[in-house]
């Protein structure tokens, strides 16, 4: 009774001294981020475009505002009125501005969420079982992979036709593929560690050895990816937007907006420059916060 009392205490320390090391590591990576002031500067520009996309109705209404036309006050330059100015219609471009904010930030969370959760299946699947699943989906994936990514997406909006639903699901084949090898990789790396062997040896269900011990310990590599992957995204749904394969007019986008303001960027560049350069800067931010999260978990770096 007493080795028992014993072995259960040493447990109960030992989970212990596992949470606190993970804690302090998560206490010393937020340090090192807050140190990266680039990173800090892109993310208080992100926080920044994300409050304007959250209080979008309430600073501009979307119905009043952004989608209705008065062609009295068409291509107006920047004023109190506007501060941004008018379209050709007469739409205020600031308030297309932040509710594009809010259309581009969400699609680009969703769709690489979603990218995300089928590449953690595939890649925790094949770095845990390996063998001939391993081969049959590294195989699939590489058939994938083989088509240039941007012919593979066209191909896929031509097949299943114009529309934003239909851009999503093209971007998110696209991406999968990329995902999983990166997450298969990373899980393999601690696929031998000793915890997955005790884990296994005491009778947990693979998914949750997956999920709960190879996933947490591999989250850094997944984290850059993740974050870096938003950017591209935001940048991709603007180039098919700009194309006329995404976001459909009216609704405001930043891509929509820049083919919009293409014919008026000679005598109202304007057009141009707000949506221009609302798209670089919230690309560059996130590409700053990639590279600050993957120096922060870099146990190289002092």
């Amino acid at each position: 009774m007493i080795k028992a009392e014993i072995v259960h205490d040493s447990k109960i320390n030992t989970s212990e001294v596992i949470k606190y090391k993970k804690e302090k590591f998560i206490v010393l990576a937020w340090k090192r981020m807050r140190k990266n002031k680039p990173a800090m500067v892109g993310l208080l520009v992100i926080l920044i475009f994300a409050l304007l996309a959250i209080f979008a109705d309430s600073i501009a209404g979307y119905e009043e505002v952004a989608l209705k036309q008065d062609y009295t006050q068409k291509l107006m330059s920047p004023s109190k009125e506007h501060i941004l100015g008018t379209d050709a219609l007469g739409r205020d471009i600031f308030a297309r501005m932040i509710h594009g904010t809010r259309l581009s930030l969400s699609l680009g969370f969703v769709i690489v969420g979603i990218a995300l959760f089928f590449g953690i299946l595939f890649g925790g699947i094949s770095a845990f079982y390996g063998g001939v699943i391993d081969m049959i989906i590294m195989r699939v994936l590489d058939l994938f992979m083989s088509i240039p990514p941007m012919l593979l997406m066209l191909s896929l909006v031509t097949a299943l036709g114009a529309g934003i639903d239909k851009l999503v699901i093209a971007i998110i084949v696209v991406m999968v593929p990329g995902y999983t090898r990166v997450i298969r990789a990373a899980m393999l790396s601690v696929s031998t560690n000793e915890y997955i062997e005790a884990a296994k040896a005491s009778g947990c269900s693979d998914l949750k050895i997956v999920f709960r011990h190879m996933l947490p310990n591999s989250i850094g590599p997944i984290l850059v990816v993740s974050t870096l992957s938003i950017a591209s995204t935001i940048v991709m749904i603007s180039g098919f937007s700009f194309l006329g394969v995404g976001v459909s007019a009216p609704q405001p986008e930043w891509g929509a907006m820049l083919a919009e303001a293409r014919q008026y960027m000679r005598y109202s560049p304007y057009l141009m420059i707000v949506p221009g350069t609302a798209l670089l800067l919230v690309s560059l931010s996130f590409n700053l916060i990639g590279d600050g999260i993957r120096d922060a978990l870099d146990p190289k770096v002092k």
